[in-house]
């Protein structure tokens, strides 16, 4: 009975202990690629691409494209047991994938801070008892500017003049008027220059704001995994209560019912745009952080039996749902604006960046003791992006030391390496926070992390695994992990249909390629696209210059050199993976009786 007991006991605690693994892992992924992209980056694209109709290739790319490629980055983690560098000794010769993720989210650890920074510095406003950005009685707001709207007044023709502070302004004056959240935004927190040649000044408080927020990145992340996975489950669970309290609010304010009907009815003829196609698929690779390599990290501290397959899919649908969802919030309060405003939805604001610090600003100023609201959002915001900002140091920092052979021991090796990714991507911060500086983070945004480069780097890796690896070599390897075949669109996905849809939304880009503006009004000059393309390349060639440098050092005949340097350079944990003793698992089906997990046990 004892024996039992302990039995039960070992089997009761690796169940727990299996239970943890899977919740951390998840939790992680969820803190990583549920971020600002989906509250802050989803609503400014589809409302700058019609509202409604960006939902359709949305949605139609999240299963031919998203989902495939998500599931592949996490299976291959968990195969490989390596990070973004290493998980291609699957195919040595295309190593430069590694290299070209870890470019990518170098480029991305650089100016997606800058968000936080902004969300920091309205969270420092937010301590006062009238939010600044609610009033236009400030050193930054214009003559133009108007707390109220009177436009039902004017349409009776009972108000002539509508005074404001101590200015005063006709009714036909209101077409120019300009709410006090845009001009905090835009005079105060950006005190934009008139374009990207005019640095201008640089923005102390700002700079500030960006000091505090990389000392706390580094501080959590300076001691490895331990300390970021259990920040994680507050920072990645807290932000959703926040947004649930605001669509309660946004959805009780008039004129919110124009504003979600813009976002969930579709415009038709948008389709035939190839801007909406291009936005709608790169916005998922980048909210998905599809080819950043940060996933195949998360996937390599998995169980080599966990069931990815289940995981991949039930983040999907949390990182999908909450783009959706926060939409709703943004588009609620857009429509309360439109109708305050007495414009069109879609010119109540800028469509750019600074989409989310007009309309959840707005937000925030409506309900009651607006102050301690503004400051728990804020707060909220900043943890949305803290969370990614953690994963994507921390896989950057891992794949940097990964290069590195064990004889370079150093004590404090770590904690050096990271605080030299903190100091450079802070020195290429401060052009961001000049006067000129939303125009150098647009052009980080549109080029180096997003676009081109992340589809690119996902036409990549399914070739290289279907094509070179061989996709149902690597489905058996799935099964071999999970117990079970998954359904057989995943291999069709990677070998057909993800490969044209990437290379497709590709040239559609280059084909239609047209030069980048800010808010539809300043076009960048010829020599800030060539820096912007320099960005983009920076990550895209290291692919084929890796291949036919890998390939111009090897001997002997092409053929020799590509079997070799294709042939997979296997860990220890595939010792026990590849003993023949074991079965083949080609009979295996879901829901069969053989649908369990395979535990192996070590052959050496």
């Amino acid at each position: 009975v004892s024996d039992g007991s302990a039995g039960l006991g070992k089997t009761s605690e690796l169940k727990r202990e299996t239970w943890t693994r899977q919740m951390d892992f998840i939790m992680s992924c969820v803190g990583f690629a549920v971020g600002l992209g989906n509250v802050w980056r989803f609503p400014y694209l589809c409302y700058k691409n019609g509202g409604g109709v960006f939902l359709i290739p949305y949605l139609l790319i999240v299963f031919v494209g998203g989902i495939p490629i998500f599931f592949l980055e996490i299976a291959l983690g968990q195969f490989m047991k390596a990070g973004s560098i290493n998980v291609w000794n699957i195919a040595p010769l295309f190593k430069g994938l590694g290299y070209a993720s870890m470019v990518i989210v170098f480029f991305c650890n650089t100016y997606y801070i800058m968000v936080l920074a902004w969300g920091f510095y309205y969270l420092i406003k937010s301590f006062s008892s009238t939010l600044p950005w609610s009033t236009c009685e400030n050193e930054w707001n214009t003559p133009n500017c108007i707390e109220i709207f009177h436009h039902q007044d004017c349409k009776n023709a009972s108000l002539a003049n509508v005074t404001v502070g101590s200015s005063n302004m006709t009714c036909s004056d209101l077409s120019d008027a300009r709410s006090p959240i845009i001009e905090f935004w835009e005079n105060k927190v950006l005190n934009i220059s008139s374009g990207l040649d005019e640095p201008g000044r640089m923005n102390w408080e700002l700079m500030l704001c960006l000091v505090a927020v990389w000392v706390l990145v580094y501080f959590c992340v300076w001691k490895g995994v331990k300390s970021t996975g259990k920040i994680v489950y507050f920072t990645a669970t807290f932000p959703y209560v926040v947004l649930i309290i605001l669509l309660v609010r946004g959805v009780t304010l008039p004129g919110a019912y124009d504003g979600i009907m813009f976002y969930i009815k579709p415009d038709w003829s948008k389709l035939e745009e190839a801007q909406v196609w291009i936005d709608a698929g790169t916005q998922i690779f980048f909210s998905y952080a599809i080819g950043l390599g940060a996933l195949t990290a998360l996937g390599s501290y998995n169980r080599f039996n966990n069931d990815c397959y289940k995981d991949a899919f039930v983040l999907a649908l949390i990182n999908s749902g909450t783009s959706f969802f926060a939409g709703f919030v943004v588009f609620s309060i857009l429509g309360f604006m439109a109708a305050e405003q007495g414009v069109d939805i879609s010119q109540v604001a800028e469509s750019g960046p600074g989409l989310a610090f007009i309309a959840y600003p707005k937000a925030v100023s409506l309900m009651p003791v607006a102050p301690l609201w503004a400051a728990l959002f804020f707060f909220m915001l900043l943890l949305l992006g803290l969370d990614s900002q953690f994963v994507g140091v921390e896989g950057f920092v891992t794949g940097i030391l990964d290069l590195f052979p064990g004889k370079h021991y150093h004590r404090y090796k770590r904690e050096i390496a990271v605080a030299i990714c903190c100091l450079l991507c802070f020195i290429i911060d401060l052009s961001m926070v000049t006067q000129g500086g939303m125009y150098v983070f647009q052009l980080f945004d549109y080029y180096s992390a997003s676009g081109m480069t992340l589809l690119w780097q996902s036409f990549w890796e399914c070739i290289v695994v279907a094509w070179v690896y061989g996709a149902d070599r690597f489905m058996d390897d799935v099964a071999r992990m999970i117990g079970y075949r998954p359904f057989p669109w995943m291999k069709w996905c990677w070998s057909f249909i993800t490969p044209c849809v990437c290379l497709g939304i590709f040239l559609f880009h280059l084909v239609n390629y047209k030069p980048l503006t800010y808010n539809n009004v300043y076009t960048y000059p010829w020599w800030g696209e060539v820096i912007g393309w320099c960005l983009a390349l920076s990550s895209m060639l290291c692919i084929p210059v890796s291949i036919l440098y890998k390939l111009f050092r090897a001997k002997g005949t092409f053929r020799e050199r590509w079997a070799h340097l294709t042939s997979p350079v296997w860990g220890n944990h595939h010792l026990e993976y590849m003993d023949p003793h074991i079965r083949s698992l080609n009979s295996l089906t879901p829901g069969s009786e053989d649908n369990k997990v395979i535990i192996f046990e070590s052959v050496m």
